[in-house]
């Protein structure tokens, strides 16, 4: 195999890490659309869909490992592979939480919400817009971008600790509010992990360009 064709092939694997992004954002956003539409029949469209990030998983960790079999890489391309395994990883853990929130949809059918849900929807936002971002910073190998990346995931944090807050008072001030206040902060948690595993791609940026670890996730 010559160079150029491996510059070639680690190329296309890029571009499918960057199309399993998408479907993961994807996700994420239809999920959390179920939630606040109460649209159990995009909640099933999540849950089905996510055999599509699963076979794209399996794809591209294919494909690495052939890369490997077919060249003996240099320190910095074997890191290249090694990173996107991992990357991709990462995607697939997100997606099964937007499967996740989509099953707490299910759940929550016909209910009638004890507040509308602002938060919950705003994480989910920032949450997207990390995973684009920190995909970026992993096709431009800019460690910069990772770090800033990573800094957002404060807010995150800052948004799950308030909305926590608030629906321990409406569990505390009404017991029948229990169980779907429960399941709010399941999904709160849900966005938080993914917030979680962006942070990790930011991580593994970083060691592809430095050769270092490090761990953003405190």
């Amino acid at each position: 195999m010559t160079r150029r064709s491996f510059d070639t092939d680690l190329a296309n694997l890029h571009r499918e890490v960057l199309r399993m992004g998408s479907i993961v954002e994807k996700q994420i956003h239809l999920s959390i659309k179920a939630l606040v539409e109460q649209d159990e029949v995009l909640a099933c469209e999540v849950i089905k869909n996510d055999d599509i990030a699963d076979e794209l998983q399996r794809e591209v960790e294919d494909r690495c490992v052939k890369l490997i079999a077919m060249q003996q890489p240099l320190a910095k391309d074997l890191r290249n592979i090694f990173t996107t395994t991992k990357i991709v990883t990462d995607l697939e853990r997100m997606a099964d939480h937007a499967v996740d929130i989509a099953k707490i949809v299910k759940r929550l059918k016909g209910e009638k919400y004890l507040k509308e849900l602002v938060d919950i929807p705003k994480m989910a936002a920032i949450v997207q817009d990390m995973i684009k971002d920190s995909l970026d910073a992993y096709i431009e190998a800019d460690v910069d971008k990772a770090y800033a990346i990573c800094k957002r995931d404060d807010e995150i944090d800052d948004i799950y600790r308030n909305v926590f807050t608030e629906l321990l008072d409406y569990m505390r001030n009404d017991k029948s509010n229990v169980g779907q206040a429960t399941q709010f902060l399941f999904v709160c948690k849900f966005l938080e992990r993914i917030a979680d595993h962006v942070t990790n791609i930011c991580e593994w940026t970083i060691y592809l360009v430095t050769g270092e670890t490090v761990d953003l996730n405190d």
